[in-house]
């Protein structure tokens, strides 16, 4: 169901809508402007519902792209999958897409992610230099704090870094068969809604919402530091400068799949 229809402020037709998809108790709205989640509202264990992703009630800005890509983004409702595809048209480009959903399974305006349980079936990262650009190294996360192979909260080793988890992980090959693997479990014990993310991606980001500063979003909740988690399946970022790190390059005639399922429950 299209739920609003508007106009980017570009001069080009950029035709912007909003759709709402729903099962039962749980419904998704997005827009077809990226492909964005804006909402997600599903019961906790008790029954009461809330929004998950914390975001803003309008879309504003647009960017350009400087190469010719044809997108096919699908959404399914009933599994739960997102499905993102790219095809290079005119020349070789590199490609990588990721979901930037902020999550926060307590409901989006319950504070911060600290007492998320987090699993990340990832045992090595590539790490970044302080600009945040990846050294090109691979390297294992065992003892440090970002080692969530067994399930932890997120805040139980905050204190060990400079500002926050944002860094990609590279996702393990066990725990799944070839197309898809499971990425990362995350739990809330409050509401008891727990997430899965399955994907066929290589890496993932782990970003804990390190510079929200004060934001005004939903309902007028002002959103904080550290107020959602972010987990974005992934090809290796900055790829095309490291041979050691998987190609994200696409050639003309080939395409790029890149699959997420997440899973919810509540218990």
């Amino acid at each position: 169901m299209v739920l609003w229809f508007g106009k980017s402020s570009e001069a080009e037709e950029a035709e912007i809508e909003v759709y709402e998809l729903k099962r039962g108790d749980f419904s998704v709205k997005l827009t077809n402007f990226g492909a964005t989640v804006l909402s997600l509202i599903l019961p906790d264990k008790k029954g009461k519902l809330d929004d998950v992703v914390i975001g803003f009630e309008t879309i504003d800005g647009i960017r350009g792209a400087k190469f010719t890509l044809k997108f096919n983004i699908n959404l399914l409702l009933m599994k739960e999958t997102t499905c993102s595809m790219a095809k290079a048209l005119n020349k070789a480009t590199p490609v990588n897409l990721a979901s930037h959903t902020y999550w926060n399974l307590g409901g989006h305006n319950s504070g911060d992610i600290f007492s998320h349980n987090l699993q990340l079936l990832a045992s090595k990262i590539t790490p970044v230099d302080s600009q945040l650009i990846p050294t090109g190294q691979i390297v294992s996360v065992e003892g440090t704090p970002y080692d969530f192979r067994q399930p932890r909260p997120i805040g139980s080793r905050f204190n060990e870094l400079a500002d926050g988890y944002d860094i990609n992980y590279v996702v393990d090959s066990v725990g799944g068969n070839k197309r898809l693997k499971k990425v990362a479990v995350v739990q809330e014990s409050k509401s008891g809604r727990r997430m899965e993310l399955w994907s066929n991606a290589p890496g993932v980001q782990f970003y804990t919402s390190n510079t929200l500063g004060s934001v005004k979003g939903k309902d007028g909740f002002i959103y904080s530091n550290y107020a959602a988690l972010c987990l974005e399946t992934q090809g290796f970022p900055d790829s095309v400068n490291h041979p050691n790190f998987p190609s994200q390059i696409v050639n003309p005639g080939d395409s790029y799949n890149h699959v997420m399922v997440y899973r919810f429950t509540a218990n």
